[in-house]
């Protein structure tokens, strides 16, 4: 056995971020430890309907919970810790570890789920060093992102060190003061990283991402030449942004409302912490606000992204109770519209502007920047870091192959570079990196109760796309039906007379009934018969599915709802009793 072979190695597993923009999740293993860094979620598509959430399959993570040993938070954003109330729902997680605001934002989400009990949170500071287990060391390195309090991960492990970056932009004049510890990552390369994944969300954005505060002057300009009422959105964990509209607020003697939930609890958690700094005096409630002059009103709301119960949309339709668009309001758009948002965007920038709203939105106008780097701030990364393997993670998978190009480029061979599937297990060595195999990474699915089902999901998308034919029919203890169905259609696009389908499903039904009846009835002797209505039921629901597609082109769910007469001609046992067997939609 080679000495490779006999080496354990790193193992590390990512079950989201991968092949798409979200729910951020990344384990990393050693002989029988695990440390879980970050478990974000997604937000659904069109097609998920009823869906709130989108989380990574866990199925991994429930089967081996004896060898959890803690998490690493990198920062507080919903796709990197909105998934962590549901799995603690699922299995315990002793420790976790991350910077103070997401700590306090976690605190909140796990005491509204119930699940405070199922783990310890530590908040960490820059440079500070945690062991978990005994096979991990982690030391928290600051960056700068779109939101406050983000750090880089270094793990120390038996093999060497591995740097994660999270999510990070280089700004050299961070609106907070805090600054990217470049010192540290140097010093890493210089001792030596063995392995950089790093955070591939613009590899295909050439030059260097914008500072936040770029886009102070162009929402200085908006504020003074507003002559209504300002309703500003953007991410409710944008902090830097939010201080910006706050100190702007104050600039132009305007006070702020602030709107939508999920803001006034950033806000809130975000001046405790110290990271948002402005006076009491600033802040109106929104019935207070209402009665003020509109040129002296900021009202600061959640809906950037076009949510469908995001304060602003909700204003955009006409149905929020305090807020209603007056004619002279600005909109201001200080976010752009993430994959899969922007019909949602658009079609709320139109109602405002159908109310007479001015909305201020777009790339050009220069009111939002992102909170991912560019090419050249990617490159600095890597330069700094000098890693032997690489690993491109968060981005979609054009997005991973231009990083792990830029990579080579910088001198990482072709050889030392993995572009990685969620699920896919990398073996870590200190001469070699692989993919080795591959775990369960789909998808569960949230609604207001709990994990839905694909399989439920698969016959929402089918009522939404085709409609339902229901069809109910009493039929007799010899198979004889013993009147006309009753049909009825929801949600069916159909040229196909009623009569002319009912008589088409009794013609079905009667098929089925003369040619597969024996199949459903066994008779032991004169006095015993033993019927499976329930298989009958299945049969024909089949048969009559069949004729739903052939006549209508479509693919309509079917109900079958099979009746049959109380008493049996003659004493029966097994399942004689049965007298109405249904199988109901889900």
């Amino acid at each position: 056995m080679t000495n490779q072979q006999s080496t354990p190695a790193l193992k590390i597993i990512p079950l989201g971020g991968l092949h798409e923009i979200g729910k951020n999740t990344c384990i990393f293993e050693f002989n029988d430890e695990i440390v879980l860094l970050d478990a974000g979620l997604a937000f659904p598509n069109d097609e998920m309907h009823g869906v709130n959430i989108v989380l990574p399959d866990m199925a991994y993570l429930r089967e081996n919970r004896h060898k959890i040993k803690g998490m690493i938070v990198t920062h507080g954003h919903e796709d990197h810790i909105g998934g962590i109330p549901y799995h603690l729902k699922q299995f315990d997680i002793p420790v976790i570890y991350g910077p103070r605001l997401a700590m306090a934002l976690l605190q909140g989400k796990l005491e509204e789920a119930g699940v405070a009990d199922r783990t310890v949170l530590h908040s960490v500071r820059p440079r500070d060093l945690v062991r978990i287990g005994s096979s991990f060391m982690v030391e928290y390195i600051r960056n700068t992102h779109s939101i406050a309090d983000s750090f880089t991960v270094a793990l120390h492990t038996p093999l060497g060190v591995v740097i994660h970056t999270g999510d990070f932009k280089v700004d050299h004049t961070p609106v907070d003061g805090e600054f990217f510890d470049f010192q540290r990552l140097a010093e890493h390369g210089e001792k030596g990283v063995l392995c950089l994944l790093s955070d591939s969300t613009n590899a295909e954005v050439p030059g260097h991402t914008p500072s936040e505060r770029s886009i102070y002057p162009n929402l200085d300009r908006i504020f003074s030449q507003a002559s209504g009422r300002l309703l500003v959105t953007t991410f409710a964990s944008s902090v830097h942004r939010i201080q910006i509209v706050l100190d702007l607020a104050q600039k132009h003697n305007r006070v702020v409302s602030v709107v939508g939930r999920s803001m006034l609890n950033v806000i809130a958690q975000a001046r405790n912490l110290g990271y948002i700094k402005c006076p009491d005096s600033l802040f109106e409630p929104l019935h207070a606000a209402n009665n003020l002059p509109p040129e002296k009103v900021v009202i600061l709301t959640t809906g950037s992204q076009g949510e469908p119960m995001a304060a602003l949309t909700r204003i955009s339709l006409g149905e929020h109770r305090q807020i209603k668009i007056r004619k002279g309001d600005t909109v201001v758009f200080s976010a752009n519209p993430i994959p899969g948002n922007t019909i949602a965007v658009v079609n709320t920038i139109d109602r405002l502007m159908m109310q007479g709203a001015n909305v201020v939105y777009g790339r050009d106008k220069g009111i939002h920047v992102s909170g991912h780097g560019a090419q050249e701030d990617q490159k600095l990364m890597l330069a700094l870091t000098r890693p032997k393997f690489f690993m491109p993670v968060h981005g979609e998978h054009r997005m991973l192959v231009h990083h792990a190009k830029m990579a080579q480029s910088m001198g990482i061979p072709a050889d030392n570079t993995v572009i990685t599937n969620n699920g896919d297990i990398v073996e870590l060595r200190t001469d070699s990196i692989q993919i080795s195999g591959k775990v369960s990474a789909g998808i569960e699915l949230v609604d207001g109760t709990g994990v839905v089902h694909h399989q439920v999901l698969k016959e929402r998308q089918q009522l939404a796309g085709d409609g339902v034919v229901t069809v109910a029919a009493a039929v007799s203890w010899e198979g004889k039906l013993l009147a006309k169905p009753e049909i009825h259609l929801r949600g069916v696009v159909t040229t196909v007379e009623k009569s002319l389908l009912q008589q088409l499903v009794i013609n079905t039904i009667e098929r089925t009934l003369s040619d597969r009846w024996a199949d459903f009835v066994k008779s032991f002797d004169s006095q015993q018969i033993d019927i499976d209505w329930a298989g009958l039921q299945i049969q024909i629901e089949r048969d009559l599915e069949r004729l739903t597609r052939r006549e209508l082109q479509s693919r309509p769910m079917v109900v079958f709802l099979l009746q049959n007469p109380e008493e049996p001609p003659i004493k029966s046992v097994g399942r004689r009793r049965q007298r109405t067997t249904a199988k109901a939609a889900s």
